[in-house]
């Protein structure tokens, strides 16, 4: 069994440990964090021919992506078909209760309300009801084991003996190919525990293990066997045995409870959707939305609006196109069997790259596990006539959008790499191209890690001028879950050092929040004063300061202040540390253009270089032009891209790009919005890729 978001997870340990990925994965600028190889991992190690061999082959590395992609795209097609059949299955109960029962139409409509109720109070987040969450998972769990139990002592306790495997064998042997056909139902009593799963994630594998085989798994055997029991003496009441082989005491407690529980599933697994959107989108798989982290204390809890109005759309649109329980679980079962699948097949290849075990072992796995998961899918696909296609249908829609994203980002990043200005041209800018320094810090985002983007240079010809202290800032996606704090900046030099000219590469993990944080400016201030001196005593040592390590990173730990050589305070204190280079007419228009323009206050600091430290001078110059720089404003540099297929593309790359990857990127989120760039200070340069 697989949790929501797994698929990702083993395909991110494989683009960890092996060349998987088709985006760059394995640069200098991964190699420095600690966290990203499993500790014991010997990375200098002789690779196998069969990595080798998928390595040098680009088709195969594209042929594994789609085949995560697809298993992804299952988990968020069951994302759309667990809410609904957990609330349909809930509100089944007021089905044929005598002559008060409700009709499938009057269900429908209660299942359709309180879906739309369960979608519109995603945004409160999790954390706001989750401390009635584990009380009623507990409860219901309780309250279907003891019914189950009564169930089997007194209707039928002889079918205890359906434990023992003999009986499986029996049944195959009487019922041939309608038993194998019945492996699709028997499908249904399995992935009822996915949800439970979406949960539990938030905790340690041993707390996973101890409540699914301590709790779990106990109740729902004896629930299964006690409907077992029921129906033996009751086989016409074989469509609704759950409701009603309830004892009539306790029916109405038992369906509120049922209808928790299923709230509960739902909104466990919409929670894994985000969840695993998330680590798409992080992994260049996935149109930029919106993500808000919901929840100050814990930490991993997101929200993401435009997937939420999607999963509701769909769910409405499933629960009142099919209004039959059975078609839907049929679309059901074979999503979640789907995932399991594709996640064997991963596990394999964890087994084979990152575990370093012997093929013959991954291939036992997958033997075992496949060919029982396979007998599942083989019965799964039979119902495809009977809503089966409704999660391949589902499945291929997104898989088209998140391929087709992850194709046109790729291209995007190859123009950039051919296309990177070299250091021959940084070195030729001076007084004969009439380049002017003006005062202020200028962020310029690029997605490459090394050399200077096209974007540059084509800022730098029409506009021939920028600021005195230049920073080159990447944010990156590492195949990693979480990049700690102190080792999310990577700060290295561009060219001389009378360029003034850095380079910041920003780390993310595919489960890291990027958070709208205030204080961005002033740690990668401090981050830079900080590989100042630390550049500095290497060329110490060394004997010549003049020399400069180009190209290389170092990894500033944010946390730790020392060794900066700047004091930080509010700006409040006292007076003016440095002399701001602004006319005191520039900085009257700025501060009456963010009081038009509504912005909102921002903690403000100012820098000063610490007298009592031994500085050295050149240091001492370079820091200042780094606070008075500081002191005159920061301007934010993206790009704004137009990419289009070339003129002598196949169709396919053309509709790919001129048409899917164009629509997809003018209806999601600008990348100055999804790098929380503030809009005062942004500057947008426009420009054409043609991939």
């Amino acid at each position: 069994m697989c949790y929501p978001g797994g698929t990702f997870a083993l395909y991110s340990l494989l683009c960890r440990h092996a060349k998987m990925s088709l985006l760059p994965n394995q640069q200098a600028a991964d190699e420095e964090l600690s966290t990203y190889y499993q500790p014991g991992v010997d990375r200098t190690a002789m690779s196998s021919p069969f990595k080798r061999f998928l390595e040098k082959h680009k088709k195969l590395r594209t042929c594994l992506l789609l085949f995560v992609l697809f298993g992804a795209c299952m988990v968020i097609g069951d994302g759309v078909l667990t809410p609904t059949i957990s609330v349909l299955a809930a509100l089944s109960g007021l089905q044929d209760r005598g002559t008060g029962g409700l009709g499938n139409g009057w269900v429908v409509l209660i299942a359709c309300v309180v879906l739309v109720g369960l979608f519109a109070l995603q945004h409160r987040g999790t954390h706001r009801v989750a401390f009635v969450f584990a009380p009623i998972v507990v409860l219901w769990l309780l309250s279907i084991g003891i019914i189950g139990l009564y169930n089997i002592i007194h209707w039928n306790p002889r079918v205890c003996l359906a434990l023992s495997p003999h009986y499986i064998v029996k049944f195959f042997k009487i019922t041939g190919r309608d038993g194998w056909i019945s492996l699709g139902g028997v499908l249904l009593a399995v992935t009822g525990t996915e949800a439970m799963f979406a949960d539990l994630g938030h905790f340690t594998a041993a707390s996973i293990r101890l409540a699914f085989v301590g709790v779990i798994y106990p109740c729902l055997v004896l629930q299964y066997m006690g409907q077992a029991a029921f129906l033996s003496k009751n086989m016409s009441d074989v469509h609704d045995s759950f409701y009603l082989s309830i004892p009539r005491t306790v029916f109405w407690p038992m369906f509120v409870l049922a209808s928790l529980a299923a709230i509960v599933g739902s909104q466990s697994i919409i929670s894994a959707t985000f969840s695993i959107v998330k680590q798409c989108l992080s992994l260049g798989c996935f149109p930029r939305v919106k993500v808000v982290h919901t929840s100050r204390w814990i930490y991993g809890q997101i929200y993401i609006p435009e997937i939420n109005w999607i999963l509701m759309v769909l769910c409405l649109a499933v629960t009142v196109g099919f209004r039959d329980i059975n078609i839907i679980g049929n679309a059901y079962g074979l999503a979640c069997i789907t995932v399991m699948f594709v996640t064997t097949w991963l596990m394999a290849l964890v087994i084979i790259f990152v575990w370093k075990k012997n093929i013959l072992l991954a291939l036992s796995f997958l033997i075992f596990f496949g060919l029982i998961e396979g007998a599942y899918l083989s019965a799964s696909f039979i119902k495809v006539p009977q809503g089966g296609w409704t999660p391949i249908a589902l499945a291929f829609v997104f898989m088209f959008i998140m391929y087709v994203w992850h194709y046109g980002t790729r291209r995007k990043y190859l123009f950039d790499l051919q296309n990177k200005v070299s250091m021959k041209w940084i070195l030729t800018l001076g007084p004969s191209l009439g380049i002017v320094r003006v005062p202020g810090i200028g962020l310029i985002y690029t997605e490459l890690v090394t050399g200077v983007p096209a974007i540059f240079s084509h800022f730098v010809t029409n506009l021939p001028a920028f600021h005195q202290i230049l920073v080159f800032v990447c944010v990156k996606s590492v195949p990693v879950p979480y990049v700690p704090a102190d080792e999310r900046y990577l700060i290295g030099r561009i060219g001389p050092r009378q360029y003034r000219m850095y380079r910041c590469i920003v780390r993310y993990g595919y489960k890291d929040v990027q958070k709208d944080d205030e204080n961005f400016e002033n740690h990668l201030v401090m981050s830079i004063a900080k590989f100042i001196q630390m550049e500095a005593e290497e060329a110490a040592s060394s004997g010549s300061y003049e020399s400069s390590n180009e190209g290389r990173m170092a990894v500033i730990h944010t946390t730790d202040t020392t060794g900066t050589g700047l004091i930080m305070r509010d700006s409040n204190e006292g007076t003016s540390l440095t002399r701001s280079s602004k006319s005191e007419t520039l900085q009257s228009l700025q501060s009456i253009y963010e009081q038009e323009s509504g912005g909102l206050s921002r903690r403000r600091v100012r820098f000063q270089i610490a007298e009592e430290e031994q500085i050295n001078a050149q240091v001492r110059d370079e820091l200042s032009d780094l606070l008075e720089a500081k002191e005159a404003g920061v301007a934010y540099i993206i790009g704004h891209s137009y990419v289009k297929a070339r003129k002598n593309s196949n169709f396919l790359k053309s509709f790919a790009i001129d048409y899917a990857y164009s629509f997809l990127r003018k209806n999601c989120r600008g990348p100055s919005v999804t790098l929380h760039i503030p809009h005062i200070s942004l500057i947008e340069v426009g420009m054409i890729y043609y991939v």
